[in-house]
C-alpha cells in the first residue's frame, strides 16, 4: 500500500477552531492532521441580526479567535444556526425546547445557515463562505416528535435532529450543493479555502 502522506510537502499545521464531535468527525475525511482548539466566542446575537448574518459573524470570530493564539497555523471556524422564516434556532440543549423547535418546524422549509471561514494570521489568509441547506420537516404528530427525542437525544444540534442518523426519517427533503454541509461543515467549500490557503490535500 502507497502511503500518500508521506509525499505530502512540508505545510502549516491546521487547527479546527470547533470542539463539535460532528465537525472533527466531517474534517477527519480529508485525512490531514489537524488539532482542535475551542474558540471561546460569545455566540449571542447581536440585535436586528439575521440568522444568516448570524452564523456569518460566528464562524469568521471563531477562526480569529483561534488563529490568534495560533498565527502561523491555518484555523477553521464554523457555525451553523437553522432559520426558521427568519427566527434563529439554535441548539436547544433541553428537551423540552427540542419539543417546542420541532413543534414549531414541522410541516415547515428551514433553512440551515452553515457558514465556514478559514484564516491564517500569519500569511494574512482570510476567507468566509455560507452553505444553504434548505430542509422540509414532514407533519410530525406529538407522540413521532416525543418518540424521535427519545431515541436520539440531539440536544447538541441546531434544529433538533441528526439528519445522518434517525432524524433522516422525520424529513420531507433536503435541498443543497455539499452533502456534508448539514452535518456542520461544509466540506467542499473548506477544501476550496484551504487550498487557497496553500494547505495541499491530495
Amino acid at each position: 500500500m502507497t502511503d500518500h502522506t508521506s509525499r505530502r510537502p512540508a505545510q502549516r499545521q491546521l487547527v479546527l477552531g470547533s470542539t463539535s464531535l460532528y465537525r472533527r468527525e466531517l474534517l477527519e475525511r480529508l485525512r490531514l492532521p489537524f488539532e482542535v482548539a475551542s474558540p471561546d466566542v460569545d455566540e449571542a446575537p447581536h440585535a436586528n441580526e439575521t440568522p444568516k448574518q448570524l452564523a456569518c459573524r460566528l464562524a469568521m470570530a471563531k477562526a480569529r479567535a483561534v488563529a490568534a493564539r495560533h498565527p502561523a497555523a491555518v484555523v477553521i471556524g464554523s457555525d451553523q444556526v437553522a432559520d426558521l422564516h427568519g427566527d434563529a434556532l439554535g441548539k436547544p440543549h433541553t428537551h423540552a425546547r427540542a419539543v417546542a423547535q420541532l413543534q414549531r418546524m414541522r410541516g415547515q422549509t428551514v433553512v440551515f445557515q452553515t457558514a465556514v471561514a478559514v484564516v491564517c494570521r500569519e500569511s494574512k489568509f482570510a476567507q468566509m463562505d455560507l452553505a444553504q441547506v434548505k430542509v422540509t420537516f414532514r407533519e410530525l404528530n406529538d407522540s413521532e416528535i416525543e418518540a424521535y427525542l427519545q431515541a436520539e437525544k440531539p440536544y447538541d444540534c441546531a434544529g433538533s435532529a441528526k439528519s445522518e442518523g434517525l432524524g433522516i426519517s422525520i424529513l420531507e427533503s433536503i435541498e443543497n450543493d455539499d452533502p456534508t454541509a448539514l452535518v456542520g461543515l461544509p466540506l467542499i467549500r473548506t477544501c476550496r479555502m484551504l487550498r487557497a490557503a496553500g494547505m495541499v490535500i491530495l
